[in-house]
C-alpha cells in the first residue's frame, strides 16, 4: 500500500505544479478536445453495451475502483493503479477482496459518493438480465458471490474461488461505478458520473459534447474544458478532415496500415501508434439454425479461409494469425505460432479447402448446387472490407454470399438475438486476459458468445485456468483451451489486427494502449500546447 499512497502523492504534487506526472513540461488550461468518432453509439451506458463506439467517448464520464495507469503502455496486472478505491488488500486466501473508499468524491449532480454505490453497480452486475437491458459482461463476474458495503467507504468482494484477474477486470473501462439514486434507464442517454468530464450533449448521428467537471476529486484536474466527438461515417472524410487540421485526433482504433501512410505523408507532423487493438476479425454462425445445426458445414466455412490473404490485403501483412487470444508480443497469452499452424485451417490453405468441399459434398452441396447465405455485418469500414474478401473466400467451398450491410445499433441487437445466419464479427477483448476472453466468448449462456457455441467440459477447463496461480501453468493450460477452442469450430478466428491513432503534436500527454482499445481514455491529464 506504500507504493500505491507514493504514486498518489507524487502525483498529486504534480499536478500542483502544473507538471504532468512524469514530466517536467509546464501544462496549460483550457480549449476543446476534437475527436473523430466512426458511427452512432447504441446508448451511453457502458455497462449495457459492447462496442468501443460507447467505452471511448463515455470512459471520461466515470470512475472505477481502480484503472489501467493511463501513461503505461501496456495494460497488465502490475499497471493497476487506485481510482475511487484508495487502496485493496486480499484475505482469505484469495476468496476475498477488500477495498477502503476514497472520501469526499461527488456525483456530477451533487449526491456524495459511498460504498452503497458499489455494492448497487454490482447488484446490477450479478442480476444477469433482470435489472439491465443487456448485461454483455455478467460473465466476467460468475466467480464472484457477493459485493457488500462495509459502512460507507469500504466494499469486500466474496468470491467463489481465488482469482487473481480480478483485479484486471476491475480495472477495465468497461467496468465503471454507477450511481445507486439514477435509475438505468436514464443512463442510457444522460449518464451521472463522478469523472473528469460532465455529459453535455448527446445528439445521434452528430456529436457527443462533454464538459470539464470543475467539482473533480482529482484536484487541479482535468486541463480541458471539454472533449467533443464527432459523428462521421464516412472514413475518407474523417482522415480528410484529421489532416486539415479539423479535428485534434482521429478515433483510436481507425488507422488502417494503408491509411497510416497516407497521413504520414500528408500530414508529416502528426503523432502516431501503430499497435495490436485487441480485436479479433472472426466468422460467427448460428449454429441453431438449418443447415449450420450440421457440424460439416460450419468446419467446410472455417476451411475455406485463408488467413494470410485477410491480413495481407487489410494490413499490408502486419497483422497476426491467432487463436482466440491475443498473439504476442502485444499479448501475453497467445499461441505460439508454430503451434497455431498444426491446427486445421491455419497451415495449408489448399489443402484445407479441399477438405471443406469434400465436407460440403457429404451435405448435399456441390458446384451444382451451391448454398446460398447473408453474411452480414456491422457498417463501419472495419467489417465491411473483411467481410467482402469472406464472402470471395467462401466460394471455394460452394457458398455463395450476400453481403447485408447493417447499422451499429440494430447490429448488436441482431447479434445478441442470435438474429442471423453468418456473420463477419469483430470481436474485442476489453483486457489482455484469459478469464475475460474466455469466458465472455466462449462461456455456455455468455451472451456475447454470439454463436452459442457450449461446451460444459470446456467451461470447466475455463474455471481451472482462472484459480490456477502458478503463471507458467496457467499460460500452458490457456495455449491447450485455446487450441481446442480452434479445433472445435467454436467461433473462426481470422486474424488479430493492428491499427494506429494520430494526433496532432499540440495533444499533450496521450499514451495509447498497445494491447486494448477499450481502456485508455480517461483524458483527465491531457493538455493542449496552443
Amino acid at each position: 500500500m506504500k507504493i500505491q499512497e507514493g504514486f498518489l502523492v507524487l502525483c498529486a504534487a504534480a499536478v500542483v505544479l502544473g507538471l504532468a506526472p512524469g514530466s517536467a513540461q509546464a501544462q496549460k488550461y483550457g480549449g476543446v478536445f476534437k475527436i473523430q468518432h466512426m458511427d452512432n453509439p447504441p446508448s451511453a451506458s457502458i455497462h449495457e453495451e459492447a462496442t468501443v463506439s460507447v467505452a471511448v467517448p463515455f470512459m471520461a464520464v466515470f470512475n472505477n475502483l481502480v484503472m489501467f495507469d493511463q501513461h503505461v503502455a501496456k495494460n497488465s496486472l502490475e499497471s493497476v493503479v487506485p481510482d475511487l478505491a484508495e487502496s485493496w488488500a486480499w484475505r482469505d486466501d484469495g476468496r476475498t477482496l477488500a477495498f477502503k473508499l476514497r472520501q469526499g468524491v461527488r456525483w456530477h449532480d451533487g449526491k456524495p459518493f459511498t460504498a452503497r454505490d458499489v455494492q448497487c453497480t454490482f447488484d446490477l452486475l450479478l442480476s444477469g438480465e433482470t435489472k439491465l437491458r443487456r448485461n454483455p459482461r455478467s460473465s466476467w463476474y460468475g466467480n464472484v458471490e457477493t459485493v457488500k458495503a462495509e459502512g460507507d467507504f469500504g466494499v469486500t468482494f466474496h468470491l467463489k474461488a481465488p482469482q487473481p484477474s480480478l483485479l484486471a477486470i476491475l480495472a477495465s473501462g468497461y467496468s465503471p461505478i454507477y450511481p445507486c439514486h439514477v435509475p438505468v434507464a436514464e443512463m442510457r442517454r444522460k449518464p451521472v458520473g463522478t469523472g473528469p468530464f460532465k455529459l453535455a450533449e448527446f445528439k445521434m448521428n452528430e456529436s457527443i459534447k462533454l464538459v470539464k467537471n470543475t467539482d473533480y476529486w482529482k484536484k487541479g484536474l482535468p486541463y480541458l474544458d471539454g472533449i467533443e466527438y464527432a459523428i462521421m461515417p464516412d472514413r475518407s472524410t474523417r482522415m480528410l478532415s484529421f489532416v486539415s487540421g479539423r479535428f485534434d485526433m482521429t478515433f483510436p482504433s481507425d488507422v488502417s496500415v494503408p491509411l497510416l501512410k497516407n497521413i504520414r505523408r500528408d500530414a508529416p507532423n502528426a503523432l502516431c501508434t501503430m499497435r495490436a487493438t485487441g480485436v479479433a476479425t472472426n466468422l460467427i454462425v448460428n449454429r441453431e439454425m438449418p443447415p449450420f445445426n450440421d457440424a460439416r458445414i460450419r468446419r467446410a466455412l472455417a476451411l475455406a479461409l485463408d488467413r494470410k490473404a485477410f491480413i495481407d490485403i487489410l494490413d499490408e501483412g502486419e497483422g497476426s494469425m491467432s487463436g482466440a487470444m491475443l498473439p504476442p508480443p502485444d499479448g501475453v497469452w497467445g499461441m505460439p505460432q508454430e503451434m497455431l499452424r498444426k491446427i486445421a485451417g491455419y497451415g495449408d490453405v489448399g489443402r484445407a479447402r479441399d477438405e471443406g468441399r469434400a465436407l460440403m459434398k457429404q451435405a448435399g452441396y456441390g458446384p451444382d448446387k451451391r448454398l446460398k447465405v447473408k453474411v452480414s455485418t456491422r457498417n463501419i469500414a472495419t467489417y465491411r472490407d473483411p467481410a467482402v474478401i469472406l464472402i470471395d473466400q467462401l466460394k471455394q467451398v460452394y457458398v455463395d454470399g450476400e453481403l447485408e450491410i447493417i447499422d451499429t445499433p440494430v447490429y448488436y441487437n441482431r447479434v445478441f438475438k442470435k438474429d442471423y445466419t453468418v456473420a463477419l464479427n469483430l470481436t474485442g477483448s476489453a483486457v489482455d486476459d484469459p478469464d475475460v476472453t474466455l469466458f465472455e466468448g466462449y462461456a455456455c449462456g455468455s451472451l456475447r458468445n454470439y454463436n452459442n457455441y457450449c461446451d460444459p467440459e470446456m467451461t470447466k477447463l475455463f474455471e481451472a485456468q482462472s484459480r490456477e496461480l502458478d503463471g507458467e501453468k496457467r499460460l500452458r493450460m490457456v495455449w491447450d483451451i485455446d487450441a481446442r477452442l480452434q479445433e472445435d469450430i467454436a467461433r473462426p478466428i481470422i486474424s488479430n489486427g493492428r491499427a494506429a491513432a494520430c494526433w496532432h503534436p499540440y495533444v499533450k500527454n496521450i499514451t495509447i494502449p498497445v494491447n486494448s482499445i477499450y481502456n485508455g481514455w480517461r483524458f483527465e491529464d491531457v493538455w493542449l500546447d496552443r
